[in-house]
């Protein structure tokens, strides 16, 4: 079949899985407004908060092996979202107890923070791998997934609209709560002069620590979203975590809305250039637009410059 015949299928899968690298991605640009870091053990975040809303899910079946319907399937994703959430909440609360606060309280070099990074992300991956085995653990069919309808004439299954549905709706939430509320203001205000911040009276420790947790409960809920299609394992934060990190810098790294951008498009990137050119190039072809990108804007597409760390 021909590009123009797939076009609305490409773009529905090409936004589908942009929107879970958005929902990633906001986790790098919020922990890097904040203290100019790159948390490189995001990526297991991700994963942990997909293993939490597995198990969490798969508890709560109904007995028979009946595939849920009604009202039982949408708590079973609800709470396997929650559990999700919770679980990626609570990783990033111990990765920044744990791996950064010793460090910045001593003043550490930036070098330490990424070796600490590096070992937390390989810390957890391996944790997970001893506990939770080393074969990708499935999803069970938490509903059924039938075609929900038709857009740009592609068929649009019912997953798809979870996921997609659910990933919008943390972007538009997190969005707000950046703009307009309290944290938001604080996290804007540490973000642009951490020591202006601390004269007027924000507590900047509280706001790194919620700045973790925001970033974590929006991972975790994502990792399980993830799960829902490509199964659970040990290893699956990899390649979703470079992916989001690519999306960050694409769309300007500390910028909530350019973290949005660019995960729909390297969704996009990815999506038409599987097709146009081998599924196995879809990784090359990301990095390649990235590359070009940094090279024409290098702060990326809404990207600013950057100031002092907190």
């Amino acid at each position: 079949m021909s590009f123009a015949h797939e076009f609305g299928q490409l773009t529905v899968d090409g936004l589908t899985i942009g929107s879970l690298y958005a929902v990633i991605a906001l986790g790098y640009t919020l922990v890097y407004g904040v203290l100019t870091l790159i948390n490189f053990a995001h990526s297991e975040v991700f994963m942990l908060g997909a293993f939490g809303g597995l198990f969490a899910a798969r508890a709560l079946l109904p007995a028979g092996g009946a595939t849920p319907s009604g009202l039982t399937a949408v708590a079973l994703v609800t709470v396997g979202l929650g559990a999700g959430a919770a679980s990626g909440g609570l990783a990033a609360f111990a990765l920044e107890r744990g791996a950064y606060r010793p460090l910045r309280r001593r003043g550490a070099p930036r070098l330490a923070y990424l070796i600490s990074a590096i070992g937390a992300s390989l810390f957890a991956a391996n944790l997970a791998g001893k506990e939770f085995g080393r074969q990708s653990v499935p999803v069970p069919d938490l509903f059924t997934n039938g075609t929900f309808g038709r857009v740009l004439g592609a068929a649009v299954s019912v997953q798809t609209v979870i996921i997609f549905g659910v990933a919008v709706v943390m972007l538009v939430v997190v969005d707000r709560v950046v703009a307009v509320t309290r944290l938001g203001q604080a996290i804007r205000a540490t973000a642009q002069d951490a020591d202006t911040a601390r004269l007027m009276g924000v507590d900047v420790e509280r706001v790194i620590v919620a700045t973790f947790v925001l970033g974590g409960l929006l991972a975790g809920a994502g990792g399980f979203l993830y799960a829902m299609t490509f199964n659970a394992s040990y290893t699956m934060g990899f390649v979703p975590g470079v992916k989001a990190f690519t999306a960050a810098v694409l769309g300007g790294i500390g910028n909530v809305r350019g973290a949005v951008v660019g995960g729909l498009l390297l969704g996009l990137v990815e999506s038409y250039g599987g097709y146009v050119f081998q599924a196995s190039y879809r990784d090359v072809i990301a990095f390649l637009v990235l590359v070009g990108v940094l090279l024409v804007r290098p702060s990326g597409l809404l990207g600013e410059h950057r100031r002092r760390a907190a």
